[in-house]
């Protein structure tokens, strides 16, 4: 029988050049080719051979979650039928941007305990699989049975490395033998998920299990194992991270060293504060106290099995980069004992000589945020409408931005209000992604004065686009009514961009739209919209 690969490979040369295999005598070689063809696709159709039967499939597990109200079930379905836009130049005109709205909209739907419609869960695990960043969200709405369908669509496995256990249920911590199996015999995802979970439900019980095998685990995995002890770190831990210490990789070694410096009252902490107060002191002077620095002149073995990096990056000194290690792993209640009972206020005021400054606030800030520690945080920060907006630990907008994450969520709002009030928006978006959501009511109006002024000033209008879509996901939707005064197209200034205030009038007006169809969405999902919401959203 001619093969259909053949047959192909001859249509596609012509017969010219590679004549059929079969024919007889007078018929033309192109009829012949067809009539092979003809023959070879009733065989392919027809001709196969009985196989054994395939594995029926599962059937698709329940999902017991109450069904989404019909209004929010039809919103789920124009948010994820949106399409990014086409527009030019940074202007996306009046209309609100589903796409970005569909994250803060999946989390809604399952805070309030909503299965999602079946027939959504094919364009949900599309919309995963395009945008990382709404995996988390996607995934947990669409519950088992998307995972049960990623299990048939080569597309959609993704969802099953992201799931704990890959959709699997992990066994509880009172089942220790199916613990036990799993540890021993699962994939090393499922392994690493059983590790998460039983750490944060029995985290002696979840370092125990990890201690038994810690000896034939390879180094990249001993690594991604030991960063699972991260949650519920106690004292407890502290044996098992001080013989890793000794490990064999490199990697580890440092991973051990950094969450025992977050235990104030292990072994190492003691030993990386003897070394951090060896070095910094109170000289008195003529003008008043200030901190002497004295860096340590060489990185001896022990502080190496202790976590410092020998060898400093490119364009760092030595001795500048053992400093700031040892101060970092350093408990910061070290410095009140050492620095003469001072407070976390008095010590950062206190002025460094001889250009230390900013190598000791620097190791502060990373030691504060490490030590979660509040009281240090603040102290780095210092008011926000200090001078060079920040304390003087604060070096850059990013750690300030870590210095926030160690406050309650109405002390940073406060802060980045404080901030945005005193130097604008122009710094502003890398801590307003510190806040929690909706912002405040202070913060909002921090926010939306600050872009009013930079309106009213001719300000180029695209250098606040960021803020702005920032603004529309997470302004109180309550806030809508307080703009409307902002959507009318202002008197331009002569030195303004052209056609500024033609975009922030538009830029307003979307940012209004927004909050409104974000508070129907939310009114849908509760149960609570009216049919005149719902058909004056788009």
């Amino acid at each position: 029988m001619t093969a259909w690969e053949d047959l192909v490979t001859t249509a596609l040369l012509g017969t010219d050049r590679r004549p059929a295999v079969t024919g007889g005598p007078g018929r033309e070689a192109p009829v012949a080719l067809l009539d092979e063809a003809a023959v070879a696709t009733v065989r392919r159709r027809a001709g196969l051979r009985p196989a054994p039967a395939a594995q029926r499939l599962e059937p698709a597990p329940e999902d017991p979650r109450p069904a989404l109200p019909a209004a929010a079930a039809r919103r789920l379905t124009m948010l994820l039928s949106d399409r990014p836009g086409t527009g030019t130049g940074g202007r996306r005109g009046t209309s609100p941007d589903l796409l970005e709205l569909l994250p803060q909209w999946l989390a809604a739907a399952h805070a309030r305990g909503f299965a999602a419609p079946p027939g959504t869960l094919p364009a949900l695990l599309d919309a995963a699989r395009g945008r990382t960043d709404l995996r988390p969200a996607a995934l947990a709405f669409a519950g088992p049975r998307a995972l049960w369908l990623a299990r048939l669509n080569q597309d959609w496995r993704f969802a099953l490395r992201a799931a704990p256990g890959g959709g699997a249920a992990l066994p509880g911590p009172e089942d220790a033998a199916a613990v036990r199996r799993l540890w021993q015999e699962g994939l090393f995802a499922e392994r690493v998920a059983l590790l998460s979970a039983l750490r944060a439900r029995d985290p002696e019980g979840a370092r125990e299990l990890l201690a038994g095998t810690w000896a034939t685990e390879r180094a990249e995995d001993r690594l991604m194992f030991l960063d699972s002890l991260r949650t519920g770190l106690a004292a407890g831990d502290e044996p098992f991270l001080e013989q890793a210490l000794s490990d064999r990789s490199r990697n580890v070694r440092a991973t051990a060293a950094e969450l025992l410096s977050a235990l104030p009252g292990s072994a190492l902490a003691g030993r990386m504060a003897v070394r951090a107060a060896a070095c910094v002191a109170v000289e008195h002077t003529g003008d008043g106290p200030v901190l002497a620095v004295e860096a340590p002149p060489e990185c001896d073995p022990g502080m190496e099995r202790d976590g410092v990096v020998a060898r400093p990056p490119t364009g760092r000194g030595e001795r500048s980069w053992w400093l700031g290690q040892l101060v970092e792993a350093a408990p910061l209640a070290t410095w009140a004992a050492r620095l003469g009972g001072r407070t976390p206020q008095e010590i950062v005021a206190l002025p460094v000589a001889d250009g230390w400054q900013g190598e000791l606030h620097a190791a502060w800030c990373r030691a504060a945020v490490r030590q979660r520690d509040g009281s240090w945080a603040r102290a780095l920060l210092g008011a926000p409408a200090a001078p060079e907006a920040g304390g003087p630990g604060a070096v850059s907008l990013a750690e300030r931005a870590k210095l926030l994450g160690t406050l309650t969520a109405e002390e940073r709002a406060d802060w980045v209000a404080g901030f945005i009030a005193a130097h604008g928006l122009s710094e502003a978006f890398q801590l307003l992604g510190m806040c929690a959501l909706p912002w405040s009511a202070p913060l909002g109006r921090a926010v939306v004065d600050a872009l009013n002024i930079a309106r009213d000033a001719g300000s180029y209008p695209w250098s606040f686009s960021g803020v702005m879509g920032l603004a529309e996901r997470c302004l109180d939707p309550a806030e809508a009514g307080r703009l409307d005064a902002l959507l009318a197209i202002p008197d331009e200034r002569e030195d303004a961009a052209p056609g500024a205030g033609g975009y922030w009038a538009e830029a307003f007006q979307r940012l209004v739209t927004t909050l409104r169809l974000r508070a129907t969405m939310l009114a849908e999902l509760d149960g609570t919209s009216s049919t005149n919401a719902r058909t004056s959203a788009p």
